[in-house]
């Protein structure tokens, strides 16, 4: 069972758990009921009313992965939360890497980072934060939306905080075998977003645009497309590429 701490305040449960991960023991939960300073994939802020959102960060020690393969961590803490959540809606997916979205709005951001030691990974910090009970998203982020926007209904924190932690530990309990990597690989293709055969319009970093389906994702987290124009393959990392949703453009 995950050890759960619980703090009023904290600039960022990711940061706060990194500089402390040698004093717990793995699965141990900090939750904050306020972030001043809450991060995001590639240095992105997120935003999180006071007390209205579920923001923690969860240890993971000694996960036995390879280094080279450490996506699957992404992988199986995406489908820990989706699969947490939809116990409370359904039809969600995984925005690749590893946004959980409802339709075309973002309803989880996951942040995670790995600390590498000689043997491997040390340990693995998983950040989450689902919009929950906050009607309103202030700060321009383009397509929020939280539980109670979807359902109107009010979630305790807490209670959707366990369910998902609890899923984290058991989904990252890897056992070394081929079989449950492969498993967990064609589930996460099977919950990921526009993953559907179809063409869907892309950015590129210098703002073109292109359309292109999603043809696979690879174990480093690196992401295939075919591009429509040519039939031609192409494989990008993480803000390489973005997808375009209602005209906006995420990269």
């Amino acid at each position: 069972m995950p050890r759960y701490i619980l703090l009023q305040e904290v600039p960022s449960t990711n940061s706060y758990l990194k500089n402390m991960a040698h004093m717990f023991e793995s699965g141990t939960v900090i939750q904050a009921y306020v972030q001043t300073a809450g991060r995001g994939q590639k240095g992105n802020s997120w935003e999180a009313a006071p007390a209205k959102n579920a923001t923690f960060s969860q240890l993971i020690k000694k996960p036995r992965i390879d280094v080279k393969e450490q996506f699957f961590l992404s992988e199986a803490v995406s489908l820990a939360i989706v699969d947490a959540l939809e116990h409370y809606v359904d039809g969600l997916k995984i925005k690749w890497p590893n946004d959980i979205y409802y339709k075309d709005s973002k309803l989880c951001g996951i942040l995670i980072e790995h600390s590498l030691g000689d043997d491997g990974i040390e340990h693995t910090i998983a950040g989450v934060g689902v919009n929950l009970n906050q009607r309103l998203f202030l700060s321009g982020a383009p397509n929020p939306v939280s539980l109670m926007n979807i359902t109107g209904q009010t979630y305790d924190i807490e209670e959707v905080t366990y369910r998902i932690c609890e899923n984290i530990e058991r989904y990252t309990n890897f056992d070394g075998s081929r079989e449950q990597l492969d498993s967990l690989h064609e589930r996460y293709l099977s919950k990921l977003y526009r993953h559907d055969g179809k063409t869907h319009p892309f950015v590129l970093p210098d703002g073109s645009s292109f359309e292109a389906s999603i043809e696979a994702v690879a174990p480093d987290g690196t992401i295939t497309l075919r591009h429509a124009k040519d039939g031609t393959l192409h494989d990008y990392s993480f803000k390489q590429v973005g997808f375009v949703i209602d005209k906006k453009r995420f990269m």
